[in-house]
């Protein structure tokens, strides 16, 4: 028996949405071990990032989300989250040699890549929902993500007047 992507993607977020510290599953060929890192696992390390810091958008009615961890995250209004779709690692490129996806201040167009998240050496490609400018990158290069942490926060962007 074997495992499809979507089969262990399904587990891991389960695993992420209960209370389990350590998860075991072993069939006839396939062992698969889940441990969270506040669970007494080495937690992955991280290059440096050499990205801008965040920087608070200016905005009179926010709306906040639940807690991500790295902190709070507070939309101006208007503004829109991109979430992980899975846990996984964050690649800001789509290798170390290439320039990343977007930097801060960068404008996408829907359907356009933003970042990769790896699972078990399987890369999904994270793309920009709608149009906008990124404001906020919520994860460094190489960091372990949680599903459903904001990965960015894109404001629309401006039309360009004709």
């Amino acid at each position: 028996m074997t495992l499809r992507y979507e089969e262990i993607a399904e587990i891991l977020k389960i695993i992420d949405s209960s209370n389990c510290d350590e998860v075991s599953i072993e069939t006839g060929e396939i062992k698969l071990f889940v441990r969270r890192t506040g669970a007494g696992a080495v937690e992955a390390t991280r290059p440096p990032s050499g990205g801008e810091p965040v920087r608070p958008a200016a905005a009179t009615e926010t709306k906040t989300r639940s807690p991500s961890p790295a902190g709070t995250i507070v939309l101006a209004d208007g503004q829109f989250e991109i979430t992980a779709p899975m846990v996984g690692t964050f690649y800001r490129a789509p290798s170390p040699e290439t320039p990343p996806f977007v930097e801060i201040g960068s404008v996408v167009k829907k359907g356009q890549p933003l970042c990769l998240i790896e699972v078990m050496k399987l890369f999904t490609t994270v793309y920009a929902e709608q149009d906008g400018r990124v404001v906020h990158i919520g994860a460094e290069n190489g960091e372990l993500v949680e599903y459903g942490r904001t990965l960015f926060v894109l404001e629309p962007a401006m039309e360009q007047p004709a």
